[in-house]
């Protein structure tokens, strides 16, 4: 894992909490208007089927009332920007639990309510320095009282569900044609922000200049550092393209092919740097 030594951006700790709101209501409303053969298409996302990506968006959130019910960890020991890259150390578990809750859950419409309204009922008195598991364990290891690993603030954790949020929401759209889910701004944008300034972590540097607007821009990559004028290299995209390309939806080389990322100058080639997380 590389050191974050870059300083986090702050986030507005409202705006979040809105916006994790915002875009899980947005998804509740569009699966909820999904046909059973619409869940039981294929994703993008291994052997997962709709079904279970819709129930995986269900635990990404139900993570956070989980946590808020458990005894608080002693304090913060992951930063935001350190989330990026330490989250594939339960993705095995991860995959096991979303194949379970969907098995065992075929309403998805009454679980989708009953993960919003605890959702809703606990963030509503959740102080944002109150600190909960960053990673925590599988569901089976839970009900065997297993441990947590790594710890972070609720104001941080929250910026990391607009990631989960915002990525599955594409997912979805990709896999099921024609669903359009909405994207609520704030949670693009600091979903967005976040996998930018991650990059920033991996690879820092003020030589290359990435630019996703509205939302971001950052310089990265060793080398000579640019004071004035245009850059000399520079890379520039759209934010749902920076999205995929930070999770590895898609490569660096089609999106280029595709003109879906600009990029001018002998240190704008990114595609040893991607993706960020997966």
């Amino acid at each position: 894992m590389p050191p974050a030594k870059k300083r986090a951006r702050t986030y507005d700790s409202a705006t979040i909490r809105s916006a994790v709101l915002t875009q899980f209501g947005n998804v509740r409303k569009a699966v909820g208007t999904l046909t059973s053969e619409q869940l039981a298409r294929p994703s993008r996302l291994g052997e997962w089927t709709v079904r279970e990506l819709a129930a995986h968006m269900t635990m990404a959130v139900e993570t956070v009332s989980r946590n808020l019910d458990r005894e608080e960890p002693p304090k913060p020991q992951l930063a935001l920007l350190e989330w990026p890259f330490v989250t594939a150390v339960r993705a095995a578990d991860i995959a096991e639990d979303t194949r379970g809750l969907a098995a065992d859950n075929p309403d998805l419409g009454a679980l989708y309510a009953r993960t919003e309204e605890r959702l809703s009922e606990r963030l509503a008195t959740a102080s944002g320095t109150r600190v909960v598991a960053a990673l925590p364990q599988a569901l089976g290891c839970a009900r065997a009282g297993g441990t947590p690993i790594g710890a972070m603030t609720l104001a941080d954790y929250l910026v990391t569900r607009t990631v989960e949020l915002v990525v599955h929401t594409d997912d979805l759209n990709t896999a099921v044609p024609g669903l359009d889910i909405p994207y609520d701004r704030q949670a693009l944008a600091a979903c967005t922000r976040l996998l930018a300034d991650a990059l920033v972590v991996k690879a820092p540097g003020a030589s290359t200049e990435v630019r996703i607007p509205p939302y971001a821009v950052v310089q990265c990559v060793e080398g000579p550092r640019h004071t004035r004028g245009t850059p000399p290299n520079v890379v520039e995209t759209d934010p749902l393209t920076w999205i995929r390309l930070a999770t590895g939806r898609t490569d660096w080389h089609s999106a280029l092919a595709d003109a879906k990322v600009g990029a001018s100058g002998e240190r704008a080639d990114l595609s040893g740097l991607l993706p960020l997380m997966a």
